[in-house]
């Protein structure tokens, strides 16, 4: 069987458990470090299985011991951002946080592929890179996937259509410099740039840039989990299965896209293995500028580690 951990049973680390084990894609260990919620929440879970028809286990623990000879480690812990804030206000906490984590990691499941959902992500993905020293298609991190999804709602909502026949895509950084695509979005194969005004299509972009700071306004006291935990559960699945899907995330360049030693999200093919292979569009020059000016955000928000680039 299968072995998943996640690390952090927050809102987007348990919604991510309960989908998890719905879909059966493996066993699943749950921890944090506050005593009683990982065991509460798991045990809710469990208490569900006959209801919602899936028979894996589901482990509370604050126990890292318990990630022993996990297949993927998915990590959410972290402080979530607070309105007013940015993703990169949250470097300094986060990062001390991922090294806890990473350490454990690389203790008790150093064959894992390592999912980092935690934000900043970019940042907080190659922060992992460095803290487990693990081949850096095997850590990856979770920011297109959500990013696009955010966009091909707004492109359905927009045109009144199934959000089945949106296939969107987002690159960059998951952030205030992420790069959504129109040419590359589309509507049962018709690009949007044929169906959508440029004015409409600009609108779009902006509300998907700014989807989770939306989000954040309107709850006040918490951050988006829903759609990060659907989310994780894509590209969970096609590391589990190997079916390896053409999926938008946060991966380390060595040269695509012009860029070097720098996580960024870029389409990938996601399979048993981690990032088995970074897709490289052809790109507009406008395009093109815009990625570097997030691969250029990126690598500021690495020097605030002071990690080595």
């Amino acid at each position: 069987m299968v072995k998943i951990s996640v690390i952090g049973a927050g809102m987007v680390g348990a919604t991510a458990v309960q989908r998890l084990a719905e879909f059966e894609l493996g066993d699943i260990a749950m921890i944090d470090v506050v005593e009683g919620l990982p065991q509460g929440k798991a045990l809710d879970m469990l208490e569900s299985a006959s209801l919602c028809d899936f028979d894996v286990d589901v482990l509370g623990s604050n126990d890292y011991s318990d990630i022993e000879g996990s297949d993927v480690v998915v990590v959410t812990a972290g402080v979530a951002r607070k309105p007013d804030m940015t993703r990169e206000d949250l470097i300094g906490i986060n990062s001390n946080i991922m090294k806890d984590v990473c350490l454990h990691v690389v203790e008790h499941a150093y064959k894992a592929v390592l999912l980092i959902v935690t934000n900043p992500l970019d940042i907080m993905t190659y922060a992992a890179l460095k803290y487990t020293g693990f081949e850096h298609q095997r850590v990856f991190g979770m920011s297109g996937v959500l990013d696009s999804a955010r966009f091909s709602y707004f492109v359905a909502a927009k045109l009144n259509c199934s959000v089945r026949d949106v296939h969107a895509m987002v690159l960059g950084g998951h952030g205030d410099t992420m790069v959504p695509l129109p040419e590359y979005t589309t509507v049962s194969g018709i690009p949007i740039t044929q169906l959508l005004s440029r004015n409409a299509i600009e609108r779009l972009v902006s509300r998907t840039v700014n989807g989770g700071a939306e989000i954040v306004n309107l709850l006040k006291t918490g951050s988006a989990f829903y759609a990060p935990a659907a989310s994780i559960v894509r590209m969970v699945e096609s590391v589990v299965r190997d079916t390896r899907r053409i999926l938008p995330a946060c991966a380390y360049l060595t040269g695509e896209y012009g860029q070097k030693d720098v996580y960024l999200g870029v389409p990938v093919k996601l399979g048993r293995r981690g990032v088995l292979e970074v897709i490289e569009l052809e790109l507009e020059d406008e395009t093109k500028a815009a990625l570097a000016q997030s691969a250029d955000s990126v690598r500021d928000g690495v020097k605030k580690l002071n990690l080595c680039l």
